[in-house]
């Protein structure tokens, strides 16, 4: 129980960091905006969706920035073949197989740190490549349509049809490039990937242990102010 308190109060220690660091150097902001494609991994969670990211850089040196993002994607679409089991010996059929549809969209909130590999956040003569890690909140949503209507006072279901919201801790790590464009404008690509650090189980969720598992490919524009 403690591990889990100190994991959900882990972002907010995060930002009261970044803010007295900001507050005790001279620092540059740069605004980003960007498109992503979002890959499931997972099994038995496995989809494709598209995304929009809106993040910011505090720069508190040359090769070393802190960021923050928020991003949101459009529903992923996959199924699980499922069995659903008698809780009484003389109910008849015993088990009653059907297919789960399933809709998911994820959005989530980052925090963490940028490390500039080659080049720095202001070089505008050559392209520069950074990491970055971080911790994020998922807020996530599912929506699970039964291809036959089930008892549940009945039988026992390996997931729950209908609507509902579910939240996951996440480490954030990525790799990413940049060009200069000119006038503090620099485009780039990243490849990011979120891992679940929590997997509080939801009965909507036919896939709750070591999961979500997605990453995704961005690509977007950088604004130095």
């Amino acid at each position: 129980m403690h591990h889990r308190l100190s994991m959900k109060k882990l972002p907010l220690y995060i930002t009261f960091l970044l803010f007295t660091a900001a507050a005790n150097a001279q620092v540059r902001f740069s605004l980003c905006n960007d498109l992503g494609l979002q890959r499931s991994f997972k099994k038995g969670q496995q989809y494709w969706a598209g995304g929009h990211t809106l993040s910011g850089d505090f720069h508190f040196t040359s090769t070393d920035a802190a960021y923050f993002w928020i991003s949101y994607y459009t529903e992923g679409k996959f199924k699980n073949n499922l069995i659903a089991t008698a809780k009484s010996p003389s109910t008849t059929p015993q088990q009653v197989n059907y297919v789960n549809n399933a809709l998911m969209r994820f959005k989530q909130f980052s925090l963490g740190w940028k490390k500039f590999l080659k080049g720095s956040f202001d070089a505008d003569k050559s392209w520069n490549m950074y990491g970055f890690a971080g911790f994020g909140i998922i807020l996530g949503k599912v929506t699970n349509t039964h291809s036959v209507s089930i008892d549940s006072n009945v039988y026992v279901l390996p997931v729950r049809s209908g609507k509902a919201n579910f939240k996951r801790l996440t480490i954030d790590v990525g790799l990413g490039a940049e060009w200069p464009m000119g006038s503090d404008f620099f485009v780039y690509s990243e490849l990011r990937a979120w891992l679940p650090t929590t997997s509080y189980p939801s009965k909507y969720v036919f896939v709750n242990r070591d999961a979500p598992i997605v990453g995704m490919l961005n690509f977007g524009l950088r604004i130095l102010f």
